[in-house]
């Protein structure tokens, strides 16, 4: 059986314009905003800067002055490392209502990645000034990022597992399990639209793999592949499997 190609989305349907309700709303489902004010909200909604990403584009580069926090309001991303010979290795995929970069602006070092929009993304940037007020001033912020920092760690982990030790079909099967992280990525439930091509990009493993790596998973009753993504049924499976 050949698993049907799932069609990448229209870059457009994700690069419409946002508005200040529509930040609001993409803030207040944030975990770590729970314990602001109102005021507080209205404050990050005008101090937020909002950017539009085409598919390709890159949301920030390796090297830069690491000068805000950054949420995917919309669309998919991609973190990713070129070596100094020109491999790219993904590390992980970033979709919508991910924060990333807490590192990096807390220890104000330059950034060490690449990330680059799979598909059309809205990006919200919070400038560092405005994260290190947080930081300063709510409790409640500091130990949403102590939970953030610590499962990062532990998804890191896992990727270098999976470059080091798995096959294919597990490689797969992790790179999509990281994308459903509850913790991560809240919100996202358990369907996802994301090509064949997009999956392959975020595990490493060409598109033709990926169709059987899909099947396989498929089978072990752990996602259903539907006509323009994947619903996953069993998360814990698929954040464990191995081939």
């Amino acid at each position: 059986m050949t698993i049907p190609i799932l069609h990448r989305t229209n870059p457009e349907d994700a690069a419409t314009a946002i508005t200040p309700t529509s930040l609001g709303r993409f803030l207040s489902a944030s975990r770590w905003s729970a314990s602001l004010s109102a005021d507080e909200l209205s404050r990050l909604e005008a101090e937020i800067i909002v950017k539009k990403i085409p598919a390709g584009g890159y949301v920030c580069r390796k090297g830069e002055s690491v000068d805000a926090w950054i949420g995917v309001i919309s669309g998919l991303a991609k973190m990713s490392l070129f070596s100094a010979s020109g491999k790219l290795t993904t590390l992980t995929g970033v979709p919508s209502g991910g924060w990333f970069g807490e590192g990096s602006i807390m220890k104000d070092e330059s950034r060490k990645y690449d990330i680059m929009a799979l598909r059309a993304c809205q990006v919200a940037y919070m400038p560092r000034a405005t994260f290190m007020r947080l930081l300063d001033a709510h409790i409640g912020f500091n130990r949403f990022l102590i939970v953030q920092l610590n499962e990062r760690l532990g998804q890191f982990i896992t990727i270098v597992e999976g470059e080091r030790l798995l096959e294919p079909d597990a490689k797969v099967a992790r790179a999509l399990g990281a994308l459903f992280n509850p913790v991560l990525y809240p919100g996202l439930g358990h369907e996802l639209q994301i090509s064949q091509e997009e999956i392959g990009l975020l595990s490493g493993v060409s598109r033709q793999r990926v169709n059987q790596a899909l099947q396989v998973l498929e089978r072990a009753g752990l996602l259903k592949v539907e006509s323009v993504g994947i619903t996953v049924i069993d998360l814990p499976g698929l954040q464990r499997f191995e081939a």
